[in-house]
């Protein structure tokens, strides 16, 4: 090889990986705050990326994922935003409930947030307005704490023995009091009493469970939480080892062989949070994105389950289900 070759090879693969250098920092940085783990959210990540491509952003393309997770340690969360605003992040996806919302909300006023929550962003301060966001937020709504009336009502209608109803609530969840008033309401139209379980690692759930069953409930509700709904399986297996019917919030939980779910799809909302994240990367602003409310439930049914525990599921509700697992 002459010798100007080898130069020019030489200089050529010492400044590829300036080159590389030079493109990654002209990417734009995507701050993703989830409450929950990454082996847990797999599905949710890949709905989040769907949505960022729609707009045309591919990781490692033209942008780039920091991701941090809270490992369902809702006191992380603000530390976690902190670390995210320091590294200067283009925009932050709070898809971890309201606790991430929250936490990022705390952490900038600057920097652009889309949120995830299962309650009134208004409510709860994250903005205050749906139509017109004001400030460095906005996001989507899935509303799923506006279902407790209709989960009882399904609850009732396959176990309509059950008088005491158990509703499992997360106490660190900042919705905690709003959900369990919620779900107290609603009993008072299904004539059931509710007991309150509380429970927020799983040595609680196991204590949770085991005071179920000495306080004789027939029936549960599970609280829309990350922490619960990064458990499908344990907290399936409770309830499937007790023969207590349960209803959730999410497919997860009877594709894992739970007997009902009624809400909204999280998979949907994470591709809608991608989506906004992609505007706001093209140049919109918080304020010119409406908060996006998931109105469209699924009433999904696991026969199988319902046959493990010994109920008559009638064939009216049947019929109304969404999904039917066989």
């Amino acid at each position: 090889m002459r010798r100007r070759e080898f130069i020019t090879l030489v200089g050529g693969a010492a400044a590829w990986p300036l080159a590389v250098r030079a493109q990654q920092a002209a990417m734009p940085v995507v701050g993703f705050l989830g409450s929950r783990s990454p082996d847990d959210s797999a599905n949710l990540v890949a709905a989040f990326r769907a949505g960022l491509s729609e707009t045309g952003f591919v990781e490692g393309r033209n942008v780039i994922l920091e991701f941090r997770w809270a490992e369902d340690q809702y006191d992380r969360l603000p530390m976690l935003a902190a670390d995210l605003v320091a590294h200067r992040v283009a925009v932050i996806a709070a898809a971890g409930g309201n606790p991430a919302g929250l936490a990022a909300k705390a952490a900038t006023t600057k920097i652009p947030i889309i949120f995830l929550t299962g309650a009134d962003p208004v409510q709860f301060g994250l903005v205050k307005s749906l139509s017109r966001p004001d400030g460095n937020l906005t996001g989507v709504a899935a509303l799923t704490n506006t279902l407790a009336p209709k989960q009882l009502e399904l609850l009732r209608e396959v176990a309509p023995k059950a008088t005491v109803a158990a509703f499992l609530v997360n106490p660190k969840n900042p919705l905690a009091e709003s959900d369990t008033r919620d779900v107290q309401s609603a009993a008072g139209t299904t004539g059931q009493q509710i007991l309150i379980l509380s429970a927020s690692n799983d040595s609680d759930l196991d204590n949770a469970f085991a005071a179920l069953v000495q306080q004789k409930a027939g029936a549960l509700l599970v609280q829309s939480d990350p922490f619960f709904n990064s458990r499908p399986d344990k907290i399936v297996a409770l309830a499937a080892r007790d023969a207590i019917p349960a209803i959730y919030q999410w497919r997860d939980f009877p594709a894992a062989g739970g007997l009902m779910s009624y809400g909204t799809d999280l998979a949907e909302a994470h591709r809608l949070v991608g989506v906004y994240t992609g505007k706001i990367l093209k140049g919109a602003k918080p304020t010119d994105l409406p908060v996006q409310q998931l109105v469209k439930v699924q009433f999904i049914i696991n026969l199988r389950t319902a046959k493990a525990l010994g109920l008559n599921v009638p064939n009216t509700l049947i019929g109304r289900a969404d999904e039917v697992i066989e």
